[in-house]
Formats: structure tokens, sequence, C-alpha cells
């Protein structure tokens, strides 16, 4: 039984508190009276230089005029906090003395002991109620014979049971907010005292108490629920597959050849991920690796082409290595972007759904490079250009930096440019970001754009990764990889929700558990069926998510 005893009033615990903050309170006093003329004065002054900076409406003369007059006060306000510096340290040092000494011991342990007693007597009232109510359910119910009555009477019980719960969950949070409340106020003090300024363990406290306040066990396990299922199907194929195969999965060559086939599809996921932000698709990747992949291998092949594009043969075997690598690098970009653009402007200019857009787009690639290939293989490229891209370093694929690269500046693009805040905006809602004087067309049209620039150096890199073999038919169904890991990867179809480390794992996750079930020697169509379960449950998800919020 919980200890009635325990339990802190609101009173109670502001007594608790009072001699904390009456001590704390007099030398904040003492601080606020040292920074007055000192800090406080070089905070505003800088501030007011900014302003009059951004000032359209001032002339030149009188910005400068102003901001000279800041500047002269701000050489006092400088030398006033250097003179009080060491003094205002020394009261924030006795401060911080106190409040180690006190603050956990004389309040905060009897707050959380309070609430740990508040929260079983909660439960034992709430247990008391339900028992309560279950009788006084059974009792009238025995007094009844007619069968509309009884159910009336159920439904009313129901309601009562209803009641009582959320009557319980309500007094659970009260007591969760006070006991995070006495943990926060500690910090709030400190602030005061340090002007925001916290030391590194004191954020990561801060960070993992706020998890812990805002953590809802429904929300963690839609979020990652689907992480923890593949994670689990891969710890069983690790363990399943020196048994049946007689050699480990997690070997150093492994993981390196996995990242290494990971690295073309991280451009593709990439560059879809960008669509899918603006509840988007692109069902054209796979024939725009085709199309890329027969370019550069056309343009890069040793010696005389084997076949002819629209019945010409090309040679480019005159032209050094390195003008010929630049040039299937273009001509790849090129290509791809030229496409995308044709979706994306269709997309942008007309509202077509992307998905009707990419599969004019699939198909029109596939009946050019076809027809003007006559469906031909192009062979190898030459057997010196690969180690000129992604030479191997020590055994380390470099192929692996250019992934991180693609990346690295994804990430930029995404979350440092304005290009990148206007993606997520008209993402989340279209109709408000263009009231907000955003464009949705070119915004539209840029990531279109953008995903074409990454498709083309996906296939250049897949060229060179697999010594050319460039065909129409090379990359078919590579748009369901790249579009599966960005939702696995938590890009979610509703728009305006994903993360590029999201990608990042959604694509490593996918290729992992595609080379798994190769060396276990799974028929590639049950791989498909696996894959498209992954798909289903994560846009299940992902959907219970987006339903919730509303």
């Amino acid at each position: 039984m919980a200890d009635k005893n325990e339990i802190l009033s609101a009173e109670a615990e502001a007594k608790l508190r009072q001699p904390i903050d009456e001590h704390i309170g007099a030398i904040q006093q003492q601080i606020n009276a040292l920074r007055k003329d000192g800090t406080d004065q070089v905070i505003a002054l800088n501030s007011h230089i900014d302003a009059v900076k951004r000032d359209k409406s001032l002339t030149k003369g009188e910005r400068d005029s102003l901001i000279q007059a800041d500047r002269t006060r701000l050489v006092k306000a400088k030398e006033v906090e250097g003179k009080n510096k060491a003094q205002v340290s020394e009261l924030i040092g006795q401060a911080e003395a106190y409040l180690k000494e006190h603050f956990d011991k004389d309040y905060y342990q009897p707050v959380v002991a309070s609430c740990a007693a508040e929260k079983v007597a909660a439960k034992q009232e709430y247990d008391q109620q339900l028992a309560t109510l279950d009788q006084e359910h059974k009792a009238t119910v025995a007094k009844l014979s007619d069968h509309a009555e009884i159910k009336e009477e159920n439904y009313i019980h129901k309601n009562k049971l209803f009641d009582a719960k959320m009557t319980y969950q309500v007094r659970q949070r009260a007591i969760k907010d006070r006991k995070h409340a006495a943990f926060v106020y500690q910090y709030h003090m400190l602030d005061l005292l340090r002007m925001s300024k916290f030391s590194f363990q004191e954020n990561l406290s801060q960070r993992w108490e706020n998890y812990k306040y805002t953590f809802n066990r429904r929300d963690f396990l839609l979020r990652n629920g689907l992480y923890f299922a593949i994670v689990f199907v891969f710890i069983i194929l690790c363990i399943i597959t020196p048994i049946i195969k007689g050699t480990s999965l997690l070997t150093y060559n492994n993981v390196l050849n996995i990242l290494q086939q990971a690295s073309p599809q991280m451009f593709l996921a990439l560059g879809v991920a960008g669509l899918i932000l603006l509840t988007g698709t692109d069902l054209s990747i796979g024939r725009m690796v085709g199309m890329g992949m027969t370019a550069a291998t056309i343009i890069m092949h040793q010696g005389i082409n084997t076949g002819s594009v629209f019945g010409h043969v090309f040679d480019f075997s005159k032209m050094g290595l390195w003008p010929r690598v630049i040039l299937a690098l273009v001509v790849c970009i090129v290509l791809c972007t030229v496409f995308t653009t044709i979706a994306g402007f269709f997309t942008a200019k007309f509202m077509m759904h992307p998905f009707i857009s990419t599969m004019a787009n699939t198909l029109i690639i596939f009946g050019l490079v076809t027809y003007a290939t006559k469906g031909v293989s192009f062979g190898a490229i030459d057997p010196a250009i690969p180690s000129m891209i992604i030479p191997n370093v020590g055994g380390f694929p470099s192929i692996i930096l250019w992934a991180i690269v693609a990346i690295i500046v994804t990430w930029f693009v995404w979350n440092k440019t304005r290009f990148g805040k206007n993606l997520y905006a008209v993402g989340g809602n279209p109709e408000a970001a263009s009231v907000s004087g955003i464009s949705v067309f070119a915004v539209t049209l840029g990531a279109f754009v953008f995903a074409g620039i990454l498709y083309g150096f996906g296939a250049w890199l897949e060229c060179a990764r697999m010594v050319g073999s460039g065909s129409a038919a090379y990359g078919q169904g590579w748009e369901m990889n790249a579009i599966a890991a960005c939702v696995v990867g938590g890009v979610s179809f509703t728009g305006g929700i994903g993360k590029i480390s999201g990608v990042v794992v959604g694509v490593t996750i996918f290729t992992a558990l595609t080379y798994a079930l190769t060396i276990l020697g799974i028929d590639t169509n049950l791989q498909f069926v696996f894959s498209g379960i992954i798909i289903l449950v994560a846009v299940t998800l992902d959907s219970l998510k987006y339903m919730q919020k509303k």
C-alpha cells in the first residue's frame, strides 16, 4: 500500500523549494546588477546593430551613424563586462555549489519519492474504483430481466469504465508533469545564472530527461517496429547462414560487399526521396539506370563498339581515358535530367500525378533505348577505367566514398538551403506554401532535376562497378528497391516527412537483406515476395502514424 504521508501537497513542495529560491534568488539579483551595464548592454547593442544593418528604410549615412554610436557604447559596455567578469563568475560558482549540495537532496529526491507514492496510490484508487463499478454493475444487471435494459446497462457500465480510465490517465500525466517540472527547475536557475551555457554532461542529462518525459510506447513502436522486425530477421539470417552454408555472414569482406552494392542505389534512393517528400514517386528509375549504363558503356567501351545506336557505330577509343570518363558522366547526367525534367514539368504544370508522368517516362525510355540499340548489350568498358573512378585502396572500395559524398550533399541541400526548406513546406502543405510565396512549380521541378542528377551519377558508378555491360534491360526493378528503401527509412508518402539518415538506413537494410538471402541461395522470386511484405508493413505503419496525427 502507498504511504499517504510521503505524498507532498503543492504547498509542501513549495516550502521545500523556498530556501533554494531565496538563496539562489539573492545571488541572481547581485549578478543581474553586475550585468546591467555590462553584459546586458553588450547583448542589447549587438542586437540593435544587427537590426540597423537589416533596416532598409534607413539611408547609408543614417545607418552608419547609428552603428557608430552603438559601437562607441559597446566599447564601454564591454569594459564594464570585463571589470565585473571575475565577480560574476565567483557568484555563479557559489550558486552552483549551493545547488549541488541542496537541490537534489532537499528538494528533487523528496519530490521523486512523492511522485512514486502518488503513482502507487493512484493505481490503488483506480483498481478500487474498477472493482466498485464492477460490483455495482453486477448488482444492477441481476435486478434486470429485459434484454434491452441489460444492453443499456452494459453500455452505461462501459462508459463509466472509460471515464475512470481517462481520469486515471490524467492523474498519471499530472504526476509525470510534476516530476519533470521539478527536474527542469534546477536547469532553469542555471540557465539564468549562466545565460543558457550548459556543459556537455548537462545537455545530455536534459535530453535524456526530455526523451523519457515525451516517450510514448505506441508512437515508438510505430516509428521503429519495422526496424526491430528487420533486425531480428537479419540476426536469424546471421545465425542460420553458418549452419546452412558453413560461412559467416558478418565478415569484413561481406560488409564491404554490402556497402559496395548499396552505393549506386544510394544515389537513386536519395533522388526519389525528394519526390516522395512531395507525395510523389518515380517509376522510371530502373529504365534511367539502363539508359545511363548503355550510354556510359558506349563512351567508355574499349575500342570500337560492337553494337550500333540508330544504325551508327561509335568509337570513342581515340579520346583519352579521363575525357571519356568525364564525357560519360556528363551524358548520363544530361540524359537522366532531361527525362526527369519532362516528368517534373508535366507534374508541376498540369498537376499530373508523378505515377503517370514517370510511368510514361518508363515506356518512352525503354522504347527508345531498345529501338536504338536493338536491345543488345554493349559489352565491357575499358578495364583501366574502374580503377580510375572507384579504386580499391588497401582493399577498401572507394565507391563507398562516392555514396558518402552524395549523402552529405543531399543532406546539405535538404537542411541548409532555401530550396530544401521549401521542399518540406510544399510536401507538407502545397496550398499553404503557395500562399506563403513559395513557387510550388519551381520546387517540384527542382526536385525532379536534382533527382535526375543523382540518377545520372548512380548509373555512371554502376557502370564502373559492373565494368560496363550496359543494356536497356539493366536496372529493371531498381525503382522498387529505391522507393522501398525510402519508405522503410521513414520518408512518408503523406508528404513533408523524412530524413536523409532514414534513407541511408533503408538502403543499407534492403541491400544487406538481399545479400544475405542470396548467400543462402533463396530464389530471386521469393526475395521479391519478401521485399513486397516489407513495403506493405512499412506503408501500413506510416499510414497508422498519419491517421493518429489526424
